[in-house]
């Protein structure tokens, strides 16, 4: 996640979701945020003069960051930034698909405990997009999802919407929606949302309030899931969620 003032964004996903931060390897301008000891996410602080969004942005691992730049390109998607070295062994670059949704690739070591749905991490992703059948083709062929490579993921289309899942457990999902470009408010934009579980819906949403977020009125949710969605006091979207049974279909 990218902020505007990084002790304050520490502070209000101290209270909101339990973190704890430490300083990470790329400079004191990042953190590494944790729960109970796993790292969950990254913060970093961008300077209030650049004209840099203030959003969380995920970033899929890849195993070479050119090769990736290359196929995103091709299949009509932009790359705005990158690909960029980060030392001591990473390279990152910074693109949107073809309907404008942005996302992130890294070249480098990945944390073992660092990836979606494990534990205290963000527990899945979901993009709101026009047609996620075209979405998933983007990202299947762009980033070499249900390849044969070693670590992918495997893809499947059930009830409408495109799932993916990392060793059988569903970590994104793609669903289709009215969604514009250019809509004022940024949550009916196509875009990566990232949801985290808590155990407490009332308390968490009453904590990112009394910090200085703001609820963004969603659209109907499923009615085994209890989600909220949040705008931090920089302006980054995230969604809350207290699910009493899986979020998404059951699948094979």
């Amino acid at each position: 996640m990218t902020a505007r003032d990084l002790a304050a964004s520490e502070a209000f996903y101290h209270a909101v979701l339990g973190w704890k931060f430490r300083r990470g390897s790329l400079g004191r301008a990042f953190s590494v945020a944790e729960a109970d000891g796993v790292p969950v996410a990254g913060v970093a602080a961008v300077a209030r003069e650049l004209a840099v969004a203030v959003a969380w942005t995920p970033y899929f691992a890849v195993e070479d960051a050119d090769d990736a730049v290359a196929r995103i390109r091709e299949r009509g998607g932009t790359v705005g930034v990158g690909p960029v070295a980060y030392p001591p062994r990473g390279r990152a670059a910074l693109a949107t698909d073809r309907e404008g949704a942005t996302f992130g690739i890294w070249e480098g070591r990945v944390m073992a405990d660092w990836r979606i749905g494990n534990g205290a991490a963000p527990a899945w992703l979901e993009l709101h997009t026009r047609d996620a059948f075209d979405a998933a083709l983007f990202y299947g062929e762009a980033l070499r999802w249900a390849s044969d490579s070693s670590g992918c993921c495997e893809v499947s289309y059930e009830q409408d919407q495109v799932v993916l899942r990392y060793e059988g457990e569903p970590v994104a999902r793609l669903n289709s929606g009215p969604v514009e470009e250019a809509a004022e408010k940024p949550h009916l934009r196509p875009r990566w949302l990232v949801h985290f579980r808590v155990r407490d819906l009332e308390a968490a949403t009453a904590a990112a309030l009394a910090h200085g977020g703001t609820v963004v009125p969603g659209g109907p949710w499923p009615a085994t899931t209890r989600q909220v969605t949040v705008r931090d006091p920089d302006g980054a979207l995230f969604t809350l969620d207290e699910s009493r049974t899986a979020p998404w279909p059951v699948g094979p």
